[in-house]
């Protein structure tokens, strides 16, 4: 840490040495040189390994043999692939929608409620629990032990520990290994994402809606209209900026998710996304040249979202 100061210390002196050489030579633009360590970093720590993922790609496991597209023919033609593109696609086509309905439902209806502070901290609360740790808690809701159907005389059954087979078990039906039957494990994988995000929608759309000005408000309700007319032509017409930064918000979380899958299946049972299978191939299949084939389509899929997002953005502040 020491020298991590010192060594900090020294460039901030190299730098601010250097702009008062130049400015006693007469230049005034040296604005460069306060820019030039942020540049190093970023070329350093993210334009070099991008450059030497995408070069890893063209070639084999072992990154010895050019083999060009090869890895990307095997993303779109495997199998084993396909199921993880396949996955990919309902987490982001899923989760962004669901959750955002879910928190502009509930922004509407606390707003101006009595302990409308204490509900939204109930529903928002999940936003500060990290993503092992409320994978884990699901983990726990989904746990299954093995439910004997026909009782021998004095035989008691095995208790459930986990709360959602409890409540089947209550309701008179079997428990069930939800994290096993595929592709409905992926739709109780999702669930967790939703239940994260849907208070982070709920907390960017309640303060947009809170930011219609009160006398467009007030002259729709002098006009009579409904409170569905209400959210139909002033709510939802006002906060649709917003429910796009957080549709693409939501949706690039969703394409980088690798928490909830690595500690809920580890990709097992045909539950495995993009971001996960990259991982996998890197590091436990040694499989270098597809794993960063992955990385880099990954990185191909977040793009146009964040131009998308950044756009919209633009535009907001231009209205």
């Amino acid at each position: 840490m020491v020298i991590a100061l010192l060594a900090f210390a020294a460039v901030v002196g190299i730098i601010l040495f250097l702009a008062g050489l130049a400015e006693r030579r007469g230049r005034r633009n040296v604005a460069w040189l306060f820019l030039a360590p942020t540049v190093v970093l970023l070329l350093v720590g993210l334009v070099y390994p991008a450059g030497r993922t995408v070069v890893r790609s063209l070639y084999d496991a072992a990154g010895s043999q050019f083999i060009g597209l090869s890895n990307y023919l095997t993303i779109f033609s495997s199998d084993e692939q396909l199921v993880v593109l396949r996955n990919t696609v309902l987490w982001v086509l899923v989760t962004p929608f669901i959750a955002t309905i879910i928190g502009l439902i509930y922004a509407i209806l606390v707003d101006g409620a009595r302990g409308e502070s204490f509900a939204k901290a109930l529903i928002f609360l999940p936003m500060a629990i990290s993503f092992v740790g409320a994978s884990i808690i699901w983990k726990f809701v989904y746990e299954y032990r093995d439910h004997i159907e026909n009782l021998l005389p004095g035989q008691q059954q095995i208790p459930q520990i986990g709360l959602l087979n409890q409540v089947i078990v209550w309701l008179g039906g079997s428990p069930q290994q939800f994290l096993i039957n595929s592709p409905w494990n992926t739709f109780f994988l999702i669930v967790v994402m939703i239940w994260i995000q849907a208070g982070f929608a709920m907390t960017i759309l309640s303060a947009s809606i809170k930011a219609i000005p009160a006398e467009m408000t007030e002259a729709a309700r002098l006009d009579g209209v409904s409170a569905f007319e209400m959210f139909r032509f002033i709510t939802l017409p006002a906060i649709r900026p917003t429910i796009v930064v957080v549709l693409t918000t939501i949706a690039i979380g969703c394409l980088k998710v690798f928490d909830i899958i690595r500690t809920m299946t580890g990709g097992s049972f045909g539950t495995s996304v993009v971001a996960n299978e990259f991982y996998t191939q890197s590091f436990s299949a040694g499989n270098q040249g597809l794993g960063a084939a992955l990385a880099v389509l990954l990185f191909i899929l977040v793009v146009p979202i964040i131009v998308y997002n950044v756009r919209q953005l633009r535009a907001s502040e231009a209205h």
